[in-house]
Parts: C-alpha cells; sequence; structure tokens
C-alpha cells in the first residue's frame, strides 16, 4: 500500500479480540474501525493514519471499506483503492456478504445516515448519531446523541442492547456499561440537549 493520503497522527483504542479502532490526535476525535467477521475484515469510516494498514492485514483479509454517514468520506477511496476492496457508501440496504444489519438513521437530501448492528458480537457502530467527545455530551454523559438529533433522537437504536457502542467521534463505549449508556442516551436525548449547549459545546470549543 502506497504512502498514505494524508499522515494524521493517531492511537489505537477500542480493542478486541475481533477489531479495535484508531483515533485522531485532534479536537474531533475522529475514530475509524476495522472489524474482523469469518476471517474478513471491514473497515469503517477510515482515516489514514501510520501502522494502521499493518494492523488490518494481520487482523485478516480486508474485504471492504464502509462509509457509514455521507460526510464521513475521511480517506475512505483512498484506502479502499490501496487495499484493493469495494467502497460501500451510506448502505441503507445492507452490505453484501457482511454479517451487519443497516439500521437507517437519516435519510434527506442533506443528511445520509446508517448505522450497523452485528449480532454475533452485539456490537453497534454509528458514525454521527452517538459519540462521546465532549461535543455530544452533557457533564455526567458517557455516550450522547449528536446535538442536532436531539430533537428527534435516532429510537430505532432502542430495540439494541450492545454490549460495545463503537461511534466515529471519540472511543467506544464497552461491556456492562454500554446498553445502559445507550438505553439513557436516548432517553434523556432532549431534556439534555441544554445542558450539551452549556457543557458540551463550550468544552469542544476549548479543545483545540
Amino acid at each position: 500500500m502506497g504512502a498514505l493520503s494524508r499522515p494524521v497522527t493517531a492511537r489505537f483504542c477500542d480493542e478486541t479480540g475481533w477489531g479495535f479502532g484508531w483515533i485522531q490526535d485532534e479536537r474531533l476525535a475522529r475514530c475509524s474501525h476495522a472489524l474482523r467477521a469469518e476471517g474478513r475484515v471491514w473497515i469503517f469510516d477510515p482515516v489514514d493514519s501510520p501502522g494502521v494498514e499493518e494492523r488490518i492485514r494481520g487482523l485478516g483479509e480486508p474485504a471492504g471499506v464502509i462509509q457509514l454517514l455521507d460526510r464521513h468520506g475521511r480517506d475512505s477511496a483512498a484506502v479502499a483503492a490501496r487495499l484493493g476492496v469495494p467502497r460501500h457508501q451510506t448502505p441503507f440496504d445492507g452490505v453484501p456478504g457482511a454479517p451487519f444489519d443497516p439500521i437507517p438513521i437519516v435519510r434527506h437530501r442533506f443528511w445520509r445516515e446508517v448505522a450497523l448492528w452485528w449480532p454475533e458480537e452485539q456490537v453497534l457502530l454509528c458514525g454521527d448519531a452517538l459519540g462521546t467527545i465532549a461535543y455530544f455530551v452533557a457533564a455526567d454523559e458517557r455516550l450522547g446523541v449528536h446535538p442536532l438529533l436531539r430533537l428527534v433522537p435516532p429510537r430505532a437504536l432502542s430495540r439494541f442492547a450492545p454490549r460495545h457502542v463503537l461511534c466515529g467521534h471519540g472511543k467506544g463505549v464497552h461491556g456492562d456499561e454500554a446498553a445502559p449508556a445507550l438505553e439513557e442516551a436516548l432517553a434523556t436525548a432532549r431534556r439534555r440537549l441544554p445542558a450539551v449547549w452549556r457543557y458540551g459545546w463550550p468544552q469542544a470549543k476549548g479543545d483545540r
């Protein structure tokens, strides 16, 4: 694989036996993931970073790059081309050959987003619907709904009880904390919007 299209300093996170994430050292903490299912590796919303290719190939055979949000192009096209795999953009109908169930989040002209559910490992993958960085959360929240979705939160996610919630911004939530954090985030999304304005957004602006 050739030189990185846009080298960015990153650190690994969300480590499991079947995958890992890498998070950018920047204000928006863009987070990408690689997950192995049945020996094949799927890459989600990737940002090029040193050392990632080796980790991906060490995990298994690359199968595809999946873009969960229309504006999360990031380095998806370049990574897919270099790995020699298809790029799947906001796959509302699912990804052929992948074990992920699609969950439509937003589907209109200015915002197209799909989340994915991996039943075998109880993993919920989101682009922007959920996040853990200051921009998304109130002071006492572990996981938060995107501020622009809080008035009409993505209730479709409430039918899942994940063991892992992986986000496009910030580290994921894992283990026994994951399902309660998701339930609370959805249940309090509207009520805590003012708290996000008071806490999350000022924190995000200061984290430059």
